[in-house]
């Protein structure tokens, strides 16, 4: 719970470590599906999760991906609006939402943390919109590799190698392309020597064309 554990005190981390229940996930397994009750909030501590919708057309839509330290189910629906399937091994913590609720209404700063957290995740999905707005599928493809760098700096992760636990439909669906052009957008950064296509992600070789690229 990275961000959130840091304004509690040893007694209050104990007593939401009280409410918890810890998981685990295998790849490709379900935590949640899109219109269950959401009777529990869930704190990823490891892997990936891949969050999609359903469209009325059939369509899915990527809506995201939570990364270790990311909440699900803060928002106030009583049904889960995504469906959540782990693209890793996953763990995370269960929190029965009335527990949870409870909880936070004692801790007023534990509050205000999710409250940055929440304020956070906004802000990703007004980013996600202008992604999707008029930007060509390589200025799509250089922010969201820019974007997720700066996701994984946020907890911590700064390995040179950008790691990508979704697959590349994913990363098409999110964007709102196709597989075949996110190979091509890749392959092309990868020939300009802006990336160094990796097994199991991609390399930033040159930040800057991408930072260009992004804020075209």
């Amino acid at each position: 719970m990275i961000s959130v554990c840091a304004a509690l005190t040893g007694p209050e981390l104990e007593r939401l470590e009280a409410v918890s229940q810890r998981i685990a996930l295998d790849p490709r397994q379900i935590l949640f599906a899109q219109d269950d009750r959401a009777d529990a909030v869930y704190n990823v501590t490891e892997g990936t999760i891949r969050l999609s919708r359903l469209l009325p057309d059939g369509r899915r839509h990527v809506m995201g991906f939570a990364l270790v330290g990311d909440f699900l189910g803060l928002a106030l629906p009583e049904r889960f609006t995504v469906t959540a399937e782990a693209l890793s091994p996953v763990s995370l913590c269960r929190f029965d939402r009335r527990a949870f609720t409870a909880l936070v209404e004692d801790v007023p700063h534990l509050l205000r943390r999710l409250h940055e957290s929440a304020g956070y995740e906004l802000t990703l999905a007004q980013d996600h919109m202008m992604l999707l707005g008029r930007r060509t599928a390589e200025e799509k493809v250089a922010a969201f590799l820019l974007g997720l760098r700066a996701r994984y700096a946020r907890i911590g992760l700064t390995s040179v190698t950008l790691e990508l636990p979704m697959g590349r439909q994913d990363i098409a669906d999110h964007l709102g392309l196709t597989i075949e052009t996110v190979s091509r957008m890749l392959t092309r950064l990868d020939r300009e020597r802006a990336i160094l296509i990796v097994p199991g992600g991609v390399r930033l070789v040159d930040a800057a064309r991408l930072e260009q690229l992004a804020a075209s």
